[in-house]
């Protein structure tokens, strides 16, 4: 769980492959980095910060501090927000009015509902809204996978929040 958490801390991937007559080969992708450690100039990114304005963020997290460092760093970036503690509230706040939101925030453990669980049903229903889901769990993200969701792994920085929410509204716009 620690190399896979690494790993997509890192901008990375790991594949598994099991060979029938048995052996099993675990193959690390990571970002591609010049000799002086900077970035490959093909992998050039925008700016690490993107302003929220008028973008509003569904976040689900059970645990209120965490939720609350949640909200604030949102705000922080521009993005207004609204908290929910649990799956089903997030989905009734979606069901009184799905299109004030624009993103969904969740984590991935949570009683009740999981957020994958969370992000499947919103998928599901609302096909249009992007679903962002976190977790400081790195082996449940190991067993889940992703199921086609962006993952932010706790603890997160800011820096990090404002790019998957930039990737996030990017793919939004494309729809």
């Amino acid at each position: 769980s620690q190399v896979i958490g690494f790993a997509k801390q890192s901008d990375g991937d790991i594949r598994v492959e099991s060979g029938n007559e048995g052996g099993t080969t675990f193959i690390m992708y990571l970002p591609r980095v010049t000799i002086d450690g900077e970035g490959a100039e093909a992998e050039v990114e925008e700016p690490i910060t993107i302003t929220g304005d008028g973008v509003c963020v569904l976040v689900v997290e059970d645990n209120s501090d965490v939720g609350e460092f949640a909200v604030q760093a949102l705000d922080e970036l521009g993005y207004s927000t609204v908290l929910a503690l649990i799956g089903e509230e997030a989905l009734a706040e979606l069901g009184k009015d799905c299109d004030r939101f624009h993103i969904v925030f969740s984590d991935v453990v949570m009683p009740g509902m999981s957020g994958l669980e969370l992000a499947q049903e919103v998928r599901r229903r609302h096909p249009h809204l992007p679903v962002i889901l976190t977790s400081g769990y790195s082996h449940v993200l190991a067993q889940n996978g992703r199921h086609g969701f962006e993952l932010l792994h706790k603890p997160y920085s800011i820096d990090q929040l404002s790019r998957v929410f930039r990737k996030a509204i990017t793919w939004q716009a494309q729809r």
